[in-house]
């Protein structure tokens, strides 16, 4: 089945000091049985330089390459915190901007095929972007939606801060930036604004998708999936689950009942299971 981890989930595995980047993709190849990984800057930055979270040299970064191919693995998504688009602040910006362009180099180096760099704003809160930080938001995303373009990946953010927790300002930068590379990464249901409707609002743009627990519950789920499919997703579904307890254990969890909602939905829709492994 189309199913990735996202690498967010071992978070506290990570803090404790009990993975690396490499374990990450030992875990996802040997214990989960994946060939593709969904990848989280946390992993390898500097945890010290918040908020730019400052990326490891090029040959580390070539290193994980090396990891991956060794494995006969594939990125299928980047998640990259520290070098999101705006902030109030113009120094803060160019922060921000030179350490964008030190990700999508990486992302090259890694053979990203979907990248997300957020907006910027709030993690708690969301507002609509003023006339200055959308005219720059557009064309920071058009000038990493051609580059992405000229390396093969597609690139936008996810609703994960300020104003991308509102489906209609995602819908209207989608329609600004106007780019086939440009898309969203959509964590499906964590909306600020149409909760009911954010999914359905954002689907022609969705390029990668995450689950957790309370997405997965949700009577809506199949229904969801459903709609993102007949919009026309044929993406990966990513569960991303930072758990409290046992980090492996919850995970299977999450990724059984991801498979059980994707087998429903093929069999309501008449289709069978016919995701690839």
């Amino acid at each position: 089945m189309n199913i990735s981890i996202g690498g967010y989930s071992f978070n506290n595995t990570y803090l404790e000091g009990k993975m690396d980047v490499f374990g990450y993709l030992e875990t996802v190849k040997y214990r989960y049985r994946m060939d593709v990984v969904d990848l989280w800057n946390g992993f390898f930055i500097d945890s010290g330089s918040k908020p730019i979270m400052k990326l490891a040299d090029e040959s580390y970064i070539r290193k994980i390459r090396e990891a991956l191919d060794e494995k006969e693995m594939r990125v299928v998504n980047l998640a990259i915190d520290g070098a999101h688009l705006w902030d109030p602040d113009e120094e803060m910006r160019q922060h921000l901007y030179d350490n964008a362009l030190l990700h999508l180099r990486a992302s090259v180096l890694l053979g990203a095929e979907t990248v997300r760099i957020d907006t910027g704003g709030s993690y708690q809160d969301w507002e609509k972007m003023g006339e200055a930080q959308f005219e720059y938001t557009v064309k920071r995303y058009q000038q990493f939606a051609a580059y992405a373009a000229d390396h093969g990946f597609l690139i936008g953010p996810e609703n994960h801060m300020g104003a991308s927790l509102d489906p209609n300002e995602m819908k209207r930068l989608a329609e600004a930036v106007d780019h086939p590379s440009f898309g969203f990464l959509v964590h499906l249901g964590r909306w600020k604004v149409d909760q009911a409707e954010g999914d359905r609002i954002v689907a022609p743009w969705a390029y990668h998708t995450h689950f957790d627990v309370e997405t997965a519950n949700s009577d809506h789920a199949i229904e969801t999936i459903h709609m993102l499919q007949e919009s026309g997703y044929k993406g990966y579904w990513g569960v991303e689950y930072n758990a409290l307890g046992n980090q492996y254990v919850e995970t299977e969890l999450l990724i059984s009942k991801v498979k059980k909602l994707l087998v429903d939905a093929d069999q309501q829709s008449g289709r069978g299971a016919q995701h690839d492994e």
